[in-house]
């Protein structure tokens, strides 16, 4: 019978109230450490090839300046989903804080294939965004997600190649 490994159980509700009070962490949902694409106990090796460059994974650099809703912890919460499903990747768990007395916004999509980090300054309409991912995942297709829920007025984006040989 094939090992099942999960952080919880599927269905068990972890989250705490979505209106949290400023200051408190908001712990999102939990879900299967498997994919369908099948067990990553099967897998030796998540290294990329491409162009004839070996490397462990792309790490994207994102600024986005001139920004809305960079306080709203359910929209950053649903920006993030969002972005982790357009890259194909495989979302473990999120876990974003309000801090006051600014409103911004920290937090990390832990993913099967790396994380997804955010920091947010509302008052000065500027969200920065890490987007690593390895394997097969597709870490660009999360930009034009976040363009579209942020609504910068500029983007930046800074591409490392990790782990290159």
């Amino acid at each position: 019978m094939p090992k099942t490994t999960a952080l919880v159980r599927p269905g068990t509700d972890l989250d705490r109230d979505s209106g949290a009070a400023h200051g408190e962490d908001v712990t999102r949902s939990v879900v299967p450490l498997h994919s369908d694409r099948g067990s990553f106990e099967n897998h030796k090796d998540f290294f990329i090839e491409r162009d004839g460059v070996r490397f462990a994974g792309t790490h994207l650099i994102i600024d986005l300046w001139g920004c809305e809703r960079l306080d709203d912890i359910d929209h950053i919460d649903a920006a993030m989903r969002e972005s982790v499903e357009a890259a194909d990747a495989t979302l473990l768990h999120i876990h974003l804080h309000h801090f006051t007395p600014n409103d911004g916004v920290s937090g990390v999509a832990v993913l099967a294939e790396s994380h997804i980090s955010v920091h947010t300054w509302p008052e000065c309409g500027y969200a920065a965004f890490d987007v690593f991912m390895c394997g097969e995942a597709r870490p660009n297709e999360a930009v034009a997600v976040l363009e579209r829920f942020f609504r910068p007025s500029r983007v930046e984006v800074s591409e490392h190649l990790r782990g290159r040989d």
